[in-house]
């Protein structure tokens, strides 16, 4: 394939632990590889306060950690940029050197090309290359409660790192049970007066140091086997209703702010026509990272799998770049 621009050999998609990862490995293997991202680089763990979970790092913030990863991606030769992918395309081409796309449109030339092509549509260009990996990762998961989109910005977050200095000094929620509400609940007690972490299950499903270090902590008092059902205040969070799932007895908490941490689902609706999907919207493919489309391949949170952790992301990553790359030829 001539380096032409916007072709390339691999274009991933999504610049977080797990696509870094595989740029990393594409680029090292002499692959021309892009990677696209809609928002920044890094994912979600960027807003992890302390990382203690990679094997080799004692401790390293989640920031410092994705800046790394982005540094050494580029510093090998792998681009990068800013624009959201809205589609993924089959195309067909000849031996011939005719690359024609299935829809319509003119035939594009490129000279020596593959009969595996794809062509990935962004908002803002079009880049063709031959083999693709989805590595996006997964968005947070809503409360699902009344007037929750409404008050995002008004006491309603999703980041503690981010927007729990606004609440110093204050009382805020935390719900969730998992790693990120543990850490995003210890992470807010060195601020704000009281934290409520509010947990629908009667134990936590995060760590156990995570749990004990939590229940150290004087200003965060536990609140289990409950859930948010009810958000107070007009124009900015005043307090939550918490209902138990025991009894269904209700009570209301004060409190400037709710912090979500619920878990993430995938953003995999715009690949559906080309990859399967499985019932909860994951890409289906297996620990060869290989989805139903020759050519496309998953990596990291996005695809269906039992353990979603920085370091699964980072082996998906390598496995994903190299089977991309042996695609390639």
């Amino acid at each position: 394939m001539n380096l032409t621009e916007n072709v390339y050999d691999i274009v991933i998609i999504g610049a977080g632990t797990a696509g870094l990862s595989a740029a990393i490995y594409g680029v090292r293997a002499g692959k021309r590889v892009l990677v696209l991202e809609e928002k920044t680089y890094g994912g979600q763990i960027i807003n992890t306060p302390e990382v203690e979970n990679y094997p080799g790092i004692a401790k390293i913030s989640g920031y410092e950690f994705a800046t790394n990863l982005y540094n050494q991606a580029v510093g090998l030769g792998a681009q990068v940029k800013l624009e959201r992918v809205t589609e993924v395309r089959d195309m067909e081409c000849a031996t011939t050197g005719v690359m024609e796309r299935k829809d319509a449109g003119e035939p594009t030339r490129l000279g020596a090309v593959t009969e595996h092509i794809k062509e990935v549509v962004t908002d803002a260009n079009k880049y063709i290359c031959n083999a693709v990996i989805i590595a996006t990762g997964a968005k947070n998961r809503p409360l699902g409660v009344d007037r929750e989109k409404e008050l995002i910005g008004a006491g309603i977050s999703y980041c503690a790192t981010c927007d729990g200095m606004f609440f110093r000094g204050r009382d805020v929620v935390v719900v969730g049970g998992g790693n990120t509400a543990l850490e995003d609940a210890s992470f807010l007690s060195n601020y704000c007066n009281k934290v409520y972490l509010i947990h629908r299950r009667d134990q936590f499903r995060g760590e156990e140091k995570l749990v004990e270090r939590i229940k150290s902590k004087d200003n965060v008092e536990l609140v289990l086997s409950s859930r948010v059902v009810e958000l107070k205040g007009s124009d900015a969070i005043e307090g939550v209703v918490i209902e138990s799932t025991l009894d269904n007895s209700r009570r209301e908490l004060n409190c400037a702010g709710v912090f979500v941490a619920i878990g993430q689902m995938p953003d995999n609706e715009r690949f559906a026509d080309l990859v399967k999907l499985d019932n909860l919207g994951y890409i289906v493919a297996g620990e060869d990272c290989k989805t139903s489309f020759d050519g496309i391949f998953a990596a990291g949170d996005c695809r269906t799998k039992s353990v979603r952790q920085l370091t699964t992301a980072a082996a998906d990553g390598a496995v994903a770049a190299l089977a991309a790359c042996e695609y390639v030829g």
